[in-house]
């Protein structure tokens, strides 16, 4: 028990690095902030969205409950808002890192350079045209929010069960959505050496406590106002951290 709960903490330590080293580099925070900024003013208007026709989600959702006593059908349909919510909240926060990393992959990809330099550079580095990189990326991206998605439903309903869904739910949706986020995060690292989606999560798995510790640190960050935008950038430097770690090269 102590060595996994040793990893976990050293995973959270290297977001903590990530973040010090954000901070004391001003171009790192021009350089992470712009892309950032964009998914967020796109996530807010998603996010407006949803609030705008929650009412009638939850309604639909809820069609079963319409026979019920108006009390009973109320407190079902408050809890379906607030699944609805969760649910939203979760794919939103694995989703926002792919399209982050996606609009700003150029910006991302410098800082990771950075740290990658700062730490011994990357032996037998593959050269890939920027292009093919997005490519993968994307699709690699879309796996991982329709793996996402998929995980995400049962949450939800299992956000029903009372007590339960209350507790012990929002803590499994931070450790799976914890573990999205570190896969998501080593990509750009793992591109650079001509690793894909498979072999991250090879590695990352023989890395769990670690990879966990790292991903629901981000997780709980992004679940601050604002969070995702500032912290983002300090993510993209604790994955490369972290894949570096996992790869048994220097930090």
């Amino acid at each position: 028990m102590a060595v996994p709960l040793r990893e976990f903490l050293a995973g959270l330590g290297l977001l903590g690095r990530g973040l010090g080293m954000y901070a004391r580099n001003p171009r790192l925070v021009l350089l992470g902030l712009i892309p950032a900024l964009i998914s967020a003013v796109l996530y807010l208007a998603a996010f407006a969205t949803l609030i705008y026709f929650l009412s009638d989600l939850s309604d639909a959702v809820t069609w079963w409950a319409d026979g019920w006593s108006s009390g009973m059908r109320d407190t079902v349909q408050v809890l379906a808002a607030i699944g609805i919510l969760g649910l939203g909240g979760l794919i939103g926060i694995l989703t926002f890192t792919a399209v982050t990393l996606a609009i700003g992959d150029p910006f991302y990809e410098k800082i990771s350079e950075t740290v990658e330099a700062r730490y011994g550079g990357v032996p037998d580095e593959i050269d890939v045209p920027w292009w093919r990189s997005l490519r993968r990326s994307l699709w690699d991206s879309l796996r991982l929010i329709a793996l996402s998605i998929l995980i995400g439903i049962p949450l939800f309903v299992a956000g029903f069960i009372p007590i339960v869904g209350q507790t012990v739910i929002p803590v499994i949706g931070a450790f799976v959505g914890g573990w999205f986020l570190a896969l998501e995060l080593v990509g750009v690292a793992f591109y650079r050496r001509g690793l894909r989606l498979p072999e991250r999560r090879t590695v990352l798995k023989a890395n769990r406590p670690m990879a966990l510790g790292f991903g629901v640190g981000v997780f709980c960050c992004f679940l601050i106002p604002l969070g995702a935008v500032l912290v983002m950038p300090a993510a993209v430097v604790g994955g490369t951290l972290l894949a570096r770690r996992t790869l048994n090269l220097p930090t």
